[in-house]
């Protein structure tokens, strides 16, 4: 398959329908990643159901791209609404597909495979963390350990002269990614990771199920709480339960767990929480430990140059969408959405011309 030869008694857009159509196929397969993935569910069993009746789906109407156009977006047995992104997915994979395909086809047929693979996890990680503000280890470790194989079995993937020295290449790459990334999170840990709000003496504050309610303002607990971990510290004058009342105590709040002094509590099994105190401190992260083994696996498959091109281009990307949404006056968008798909783009960028563009820019 590295020589393209014996594809040629085929006409070149023959195989240009077959990879937009394998495309499409891979996308539906995506969707079942993409929603099961984070639930910690199988993505092989049970079969593809409809997510409200759980009514199982046929295989005539689980034909890609067809089928959600035919059914208006709709269940055939409950007709509840089906997500429009299941579309958008399938259709997302079968353009990236023919798009390899037209790119690296005449080149290495095998590429154009390996590429097809990396794109698909990068899809998978992009919507995943969209919606849940995690990738998946799946994606990322097993995005590494994909790397090496495919490096050693296609080292054109690494623009290196033998599988040896793709490997190396590889090995550099995941360093790379994994090192700058990683110091990058515990910068920004240090320098941004907390947002300090300062009260007046005696400020009451209000956790409700939703909102952690200031004086002058409430935020909802779906922009502080991202991950497990992140959690609302603050030093208590006094503290009001229910049925209990404390007094000069620390305080911290997670999604899971409550602690007022020394006393543990389940948040979802205290329906009222009042606090006094002069300050408080929220979460708050641009770059999590996904987004380190992510680059790691992207390192993996294009090396420690595609690493600081999608480093340097995400951040580009990033703040181009910060502005933008700060101009639509949408700033408060910029904070519930990941890094993840900046990067996911930004590599992207690199498979169908970054060396190029990295050629031009330093040649000016």
């Amino acid at each position: 398959m590295n020589n393209p030869q014996p594809w040629s008694p085929i006409p070149f857009h023959f195989w240009s329908v077959v990879f937009f159509t394998f495309g499409s196929i891979v996308g539906s397969f995506l969707n079942v990643c993409i929603h099961r993935m984070p639930r910690g569910e199988s993505v092989v069993r049970p079969p593809s159901h409809c997510p409200h009746c759980n009514y199982s789906i046929p295989w005539y109407l689980n034909v890609p791209l067809l089928t959600w156009l035919m059914l208006r977006g709709r269940c055939k047995n409950c007709r509840e609404p089906i997500s429009v992104r299941y579309f958008l997915v399938e259709l997302l994979t079968a353009t990236l597909f023919l798009s390899c395909w037209l790119a690296f086809g005449r080149q290495s047929p095998k590429l154009v495979l390996v590429y097809c693979l990396l794109l698909a996890g990068f899809v998978v990680a992009t919507f995943i963390d969209f919606e849940h503000f995690i990738i998946p280890d799946e994606i990322t470790l097993g995005g590494i350990a994909a790397g090496f194989i495919c490096s050693f079995l296609v080292p054109e993937l690494q623009r290196a002269p033998s599988p040896a020295a793709s490997l190396q290449n590889c090995f550099f790459g995941v360093i790379a990614g994994a090192g700058l990334v990683y110091g990058i999170l515990r910068l920004g840990k240090l320098l941004y990771g907390r947002q300090r709000f300062e009260l007046a003496p005696g400020t009451r504050v209000f956790f409700t199920e939703t909102t952690v309610k200031l004086p002058d303002k409430e935020i909802p607990y779906e922009e502080i709480f991202y991950r497990k971990s992140d959690t609302i510290m603050l030093e208590a004058k006094t503290v009001e339960l229910v049925d209990r009342c404390y007094a000069s105590v620390p305080l911290r709040l997670s999604p899971n767990r409550l602690r007022v002094g020394d006393e543990m509590f389940n948040p979802a099994e205290v329906p009222y929480l009042e606090v006094v105190t002069d300050e408080i401190v929220v979460p708050r992260e641009a770059m999590g430990l996904g987004d380190v083994k992510f680059m790691a696996a992207i390192g993996a498959f294009l090396g420690w140059q595609a690493v600081l091109f999608s480093l340097m281009l995400s951040a580009v990307i990033g703040a181009t969408v910060g502005i933008t949404l700060i101009a639509l006056r949408r700033s408060e968008w910029s904070s519930r959405l990941p890094y993840g798909p900046y990067i996911a783009l930004a590599a992207t960028l690199w498979v169908f011309g970054g060396h190029r563009i990295a050629q031009w820019w330093l040649s000016r």
